[in-house]
């Protein structure tokens, strides 16, 4: 019998393949021609990126796509970068890096494999269907080369599936666990269906704050596909770089990457925006998957009371009961989500030192963590705003 030989590449451009053979790894789902499960990882979101330059050189993420052939079918692709700082990233490992360089060691560069600035959960390792295992294994293998023959610290795949989690896992690398609030669609046929499974305490908040927010003295609406106009771009950038300007110092995503999405991705976005006086004072860019909403960024040039909750959170479930989403994913940290119907769900990443007493000290590390992560979803799931169901029930 034959064995199969897999060769992989690590590419600098995401011109160097073809969209359609890496989508056949990011999004085979694509073939009946319906979404993809989520839209980050595809060539177009991807491509987006490094058009803009919100990625690539003086950024501190640097391309280094995998690329995993048989012959010349791509079997296999990964989103991987190398990182000069920790930024963009949202699951924090700069205790690590000091701990690293503390001990003389170059923490940076290291490797990501992720989907920068998006703390969204989704596959990492994109493989075609029918190639999963071996195609799986030889870009954790590649991933390591690249990091071993780089002379750098170490691998981080951030925001993995369970699944891969526990792939990786088996094949030696650390699992890490931490938690997002998610929102779930138990059914509902409209948002009154929703605020009937709160308890009567939070119901009523969540009407007052609807209330309050929906009174700013406008009105909200939401935009997807051809009804995103140019402009829009220029109304929400000024809103995404006072956010970006409070939470990072300088926003992560350039003007030109919302240019290049009106091209490419308008069909995977829904723009919320609140309009007073005949302008935009604030809105919120949500990006839709097969079944989940993702919100991603928000912004405001007024101050109104509950207009980030409303903008964010109550019109992100109202689509997604509209259309049938089964999830809304808020994004990440946020522990005031869980008041508005958001709970703790748990989320995975997988890593590997180069420096073997260094991660063995990080696995002892990880495994208490894993234990208080599980800890505090349970005590926060406990504190979450639906009706407590009794034995009798």
């Amino acid at each position: 019998m034959t064995e199969t030989r897999i060769d992989i590449e690590a590419i600098g451009s995401l011109s160097e393949i073809d969209a359609a053979d890496w989508d056949a790894c990011a999004a085979p789902e694509t073939a009946d021609g319906g979404r993809p499960h989520d839209p980050f990882t595809t060539h177009r979101f991807l491509k987006a990126l490094e058009d803009s330059r919100s990625v690539g050189t003086g950024t501190g993420w640097q391309p280094r796509y995998l690329v995993a052939r048989d012959g010349d079918e791509v079997i296999g692709c990964a989103p991987l970068y190398a990182k000069g700082h920790s930024q963009g990233e949202y699951i924090f490992d700069h205790n690590w890096a000091h701990a690293y360089e503390r001990a003389g060691g170059r923490y940076y560069p290291k490797l990501q494999m992720a989907v920068p600035f998006t703390p969204a959960t989704g596959r990492r390792f994109l493989v075609r269907p029918g190639r999963e295992i071996e195609a799986q294994s030889a870009l954790v293998q590649g991933a390591v080369h690249v990091a071993v023959e780089n002379r750098l610290s170490s691998l981080h795949i951030t925001f993995c599936t369970k699944q891969e989690a526990e792939a990786g896992r088996q094949m030696g690398l650390l699992h890490r666990t931490t938690q997002q609030f998610h929102w779930e669609n138990r059914g509902y046929e409209s948002f009154d269906d929703f605020l009937g499974s709160l308890s009567s305490r939070k119901r009523k908040n969540l009407r007052k704050e609807r209330a309050t927010a929906q009174a700013f003295g406008g009105e909200i609406v939401m935009l997807t596909a051809d009804q995103i106009e140019p402009h829009h771009w220029d109304e929400f950038w000024v809103f995404y770089q006072d956010t970006g300007a409070r939470k990072w110092g300088t926003p992560y995503l350039t003007r030109a990457f919302f240019d290049r999405a009106h091209e490419t991705l308008r069909d995977d976005m829904l723009l919320v925006m609140a309009m007073r006086g005949g302008r935009p004072v604030a809105g919120a860019l949500n990006f839709i998957g097969r079944d989940v909403l993702y919100g991603r960024y928000w912004g405001a040039i007024e101050d109104h009371p509950c207009l980030h909750f409303e903008a964010c959170y109550y019109q992100a479930i109202d689509y997604a009961i509209t259309h049938g989403l089964g999830r809304v994913e808020a994004g990440a940290q946020g522990a005031h989500k869980l008041a508005r119907g958001y709970l703790p769900v748990t989320t995975h990443s997988l890593h590997w030192f180069a420096d073997e007493g260094f991660a063995r000290a990080v696995e002892q590390y990880l495994e208490a963590e894993r234990a208080s992560v599980d800890e505090e979803i349970e005590v926060l799931t406990s504190y979450g705003p639906f009706k407590k169901i009794t034995s009798e029930e």
